[in-house]
């Protein structure tokens, strides 16, 4: 097994939702780590994988909707400062699989499914091996009890259940 490093300048963790019903925000989480070994790691054979997000590293560009994110209306980062996700299983060919795991927001942990595309392998002007993955999956945030909303005056509801969680990786072997 190898060991694997983000290149967090070169690595992103996403998440858009639909606001007021008509248009998308979308945020990052600015701070991360990641502890992740693999066999193949083109298609995560035989591998364990961890991410942890810091929660009040939300960055959604609008500071008062930043701070209500990390509030006990939502994410609660003072009782529950890491998002986690841990690999359960992965599925599929060398270039687009599925990989199975365990999200925990606030305490609740649920089943989540990423669509994970490799997008290729380069040795990087410093000599590196560098791999890079696109992954993708949906959530309800109500399965992890993020249920605050409002009711809009024509009818509908501020922020949509559903999140899609994006995440751009590049990984180097250490």
């Amino acid at each position: 097994m190898t060991t694997y490093e983000v290149d967090i300048l070169h690595s992103s963790i996403n998440f858009s939702i639909k606001h007021m019903m008509i248009t998308k925000v979308n945020g990052v989480f600015n701070s991360f780590s990641a502890q992740i070994e693999a066999e193949q790691i083109e298609s995560f054979k035989n591998s364990a994988i961890r991410f942890d997000l810091d929660v009040a590293s939300v960055n959604t560009h609008d500071n008062s909707r930043d701070q209500h994110l990390i509030s006990a209306d939502f994410f609660n980062a003072d009782r529950y400062p890491k998002i986690t996700f841990i690999k359960k299983a992965v599925e599929g060919s060398c270039n687009s699989f599925k990989l199975f795991g365990d999200l925990t927001i606030k305490g609740i942990t649920n089943p989540v499914v990423f669509d994970v595309v490799y997008t290729g392998h380069v040795t990087n002007p410093w000599n590196v091996d560098t791999y890079g993955f696109s992954c993708t999956t949906f959530i309800n945030r109500k399965d992890f009890n993020l249920t605050y909303n409002a009711i809009l005056e024509k009818g509908g509801f501020l922020i949509d259940e559903n999140v899609q969680i994006n995440v751009e990786l590049q990984l180097n072997p250490i």
